[in-house]
């Protein structure tokens, strides 16, 4: 793979309501640039939403530790296979992934896109308790599946575009969300335990940007600041995108983000 153009590899990992798809603009502009790009799905996903929404049983108790354990997998082949490690970015609850992937000694650099919280960062702004409530305001949504209407979507996702765009976005990329994970995160918040749990203090770690955005409702800026300082070691470092909304990744100039995400992780 990587000895093809020297460059060598890039990991994108989606988050919740998403599948691989949702990277498709990253992919392409990275593939120019010269590397090579896995963007592995969970476990139980694919890019067929139609499929998923009709029957999203796989989904059902889905577990952090699951989804971190097949991501492991799908790097080791890439180190079998070039000789290193990947730069590894990841979104929303792959941001959680990310982290835990560098926990585990993985990744040359890491970014953490508008990065669900680890354990033991006990920050919970109103608009996160907001856009969480389909699935944390339900117990029974634990071993189940969550789909966001099109005014759930909208506030936890796309809040600056219109009605009509944001359902655009929804028929095309949102699937039925795993409650557990969420779950999961959220019963860890106020102690660094459970499958969310991150050795702040471990050396020899790669390093790790968080990307944040001013006007996302589900990780605002300051879930992600909170979480940069738990880190007691290695280089991990924040950077603010004005006006950017949890669809960072979609959103008019994501090219952007994109950018900056690439050339922070070259220079370290």
């Amino acid at each position: 793979m990587s000895e093809e153009n020297g460059k060598g590899t890039i990991v994108l990992v989606h988050g919740l309501w998403m599948t691989p798809k949702s990277w498709a603009g990253w992919k392409s502009r990275y593939e120019q640039a010269g590397y090579d790009v896995v963007v592995p799905a969970w476990p139980g996903v694919s890019d067929d939403v139609e499929g998923l929404r009709k029957d999203p049983s796989a989904l059902n108790g889905l577990r952090i530790k699951t989804v971190v354990d097949h991501l492991a997998t799908v790097i080791d082949e890439i180190v079998a296979e070039t000789g290193e490690q990947p730069i590894i970015m990841g979104h929303s609850f792959g941001g959680l992934m990310t982290q835990l992937l560098l926990d585990r000694g993985y990744g040359r650099a890491g970014v953490a896109i508008n990065s669900a919280q680890s354990a033991g960062v006990p920050v919970l702004p109103p608009s996160v308790v907001k856009a969480g409530m389909p699935v944390l305001g339900n117990p029974f949504t634990i071993n189940r599946t969550v789909l966001l209407n099109a005014k759930q979507f909208h506030y936890a996702f796309t809040n600056t575009l219109t009605m009509d765009e944001s359902e655009k976005v929804r028929q095309e990329l949102q699937i039925p969300a795993p409650g557990k994970p969420l779950w999961q995160a959220a019963l860890h918040l106020l102690m660094n335990t459970g499958e969310s749990r991150i050795d702040y203090a471990k050396t020899g770690r790669a390093p790790l940007l968080f990307t944040a955005g001013t006007a996302d409702h589900i990780v605002p800026t300051k879930v992600n600041h909170k979480n940069a300082a738990a880190y007691k070691s290695g280089v991990v470092e924040v950077n603010e995108f004005e006006g950017r909304t949890h669809y960072v990744v979609g959103q008019d100039g994501w090219e952007d983000v994109a950018d900056y995400a690439l050339t922070w992780a070259e220079q370290h």
